[in-house]
């Protein structure tokens, strides 16, 4: 039985010299587009990417919350129900148009780009006196904004969204007027004596200060105020109120909008100008050089660390910083890092929470000038005050800041 079997073994060997004339057939037209399938795959995958383009609509030359815009997210309606209830409305970009509608009377400025300012523009904007009679609207502002315009109110990072439509729950009258609203994004916090609207998540979406004649409005975003949303729930109502309550109205707009007649989005720019198998030829390219970089990125290994060979001191660290700070001429936000860095500190001798961030405005320059025997307005203004202008400024705040914290920590 043993002796039987290697003989069959030798005729079933028999056919591997025919696999041999296999090999050359490889190397044919099968062979080739295995090797280049997947550059053919990706030619397709372009022109199909291409073609879905062609077929999107350009979009609209204002952005967002712009009034002479007819996209969903812009103003255009309200702006027009406002004009037939008989307001002026009209458009500011820059600086010197922003303070000539902020020093005249019975005028609504919506600021609704209020970070794009600069810190010195903001100064300069917070500094001005107000007109009589005037509203300021202060769409999604962040902390340093609502210091200048709005002492003492606090913003939070939780966003609300925008799906659900929100009660009022205050004593506004354009709010109790308008209902329900579909009103989102960052929530607020104010002093005692500000009207807060739309409570979600223990904050407030909307949050309104007045002092005589003038009234500071802070929304949490514009949705309630855009062409998509201005028929939904309350929304008409709430923008009528808030933008219709005097004469005159005027929209901050971004510089890099292109001039055109308002009510009109057919404005040409540079790219209008060129041919159409350009652009595309050019979209081709960049969409060639993504799938390009994503192929060849499958090839890249896993992120190494390694240490330092050497420690770098916190000294020298910062006065690095400091020198970015003063070559960028980032007064203001070197200005806002002192001055949160210093009531977190005083916050801590005084032994005032604020586990979740900053201390609250109002309990810690009670407090600061209750040990210290200073006006809390003076320690309102050094804690919470507008950037400095100039670098002496700065220097100056950074001292005085060094001494109140030496004060506090005295016994």
């Amino acid at each position: 039985m043993t002796t039987t079997a290697p003989p069959p073994a030798t005729p079933a060997a028999a056919p591997a010299p025919a696999a041999a004339p296999t090999g050359p057939a490889d190397r044919g037209p099968r062979a080739r587009w295995r090797r280049h399938r997947w550059w053919l795959l990706s030619v397709l995958v372009l022109l199909l990417v291409g073609a879905l383009i062609a077929g999107i609509p350009g979009n609209s030359a204002y952005y967002p919350l712009d009034p002479r815009s007819g996209s969903p997210s812009g103003t255009r309606a309200a702006d027009q129900l406002l004009r037939q209830h008989g307001i002026s409305s009209r458009t500011a970009s820059g600086t010197e148009e922003l303070s000539a509608a902020l020093g005249a009377d019975d005028t609504t400025v919506v600021l609704t780009y209020p970070d794009e300012l600069a810190y010195r523009h903001v100064a300069e904007l917070s500094a001005l006196p107000r007109g009589a009679r005037t509203r300021l609207v202060l769409i999604a502002p962040e902390q340093p904004l609502l210091n200048a315009f709005a002492p003492g109110v606090s913003s939070s990072s939780y966003s609300t969204g925008s799906s659900a439509a929100l009660a009022p729950d205050c004593e506004l009258p354009e709010a109790v007027n308008a209902g329900a609203a579909a009103l989102g994004g960052p929530s607020y916090e104010g002093r005692p004596g500000d009207t807060a609207c739309y409570p979600s998540g223990g904050r407030h979406t909307l949050l309104s200060r007045t002092r005589g004649d003038q009234q500071v409005v802070v929304l949490g975003n514009g949705d309630a105020l855009s062409n998509q949303a201005l028929d939904e729930e309350g929304d008409a109502a709430l923008a009528l109120g808030l933008l219709g309550a005097h004469p005159h109205l005027v929209w901050q707009t971004l510089d890099r909008t292109p001039t055109a007649p308002s009510g009109t989005e057919d404005a040409k720019d540079l790219g209008d100008y060129i041919p159409d198998g350009w652009s595309w030829g050019t979209l081709q390219l960049a969409v060639a050089g993504l799938l390009a970089a994503a192929w060849r990125a499958r090839r890249l290994g896993p992120v190494l660390t390694e240490r330092l060979p050497a420690v770098v001191r916190a000294s020298e660290t910062t006065e690095g910083r400091a020198r970015l700070y003063r070559r960028a001429g980032a007064r203001g936000h070197a200005a806002e890092t002192l001055c949160r860095a210093a009531r977190r500190r005083t916050a801590a001798a005084l032994g005032l929470p604020h586990t979740t961030g900053d201390p609250d405005p109002a309990a810690l320059t009670e407090a600061a000038a209750a040990r210290l025997g200073r006006p809390a307005a003076d320690l309102q203004h050094l804690l919470y005050g507008p950037a400095p202008a100039d670098d002496a400024a700065l220097l100056r705040l950074a001292n005085d800041l060094d001494d109140m914290e030496w004060q506090v920590r005295q016994p």
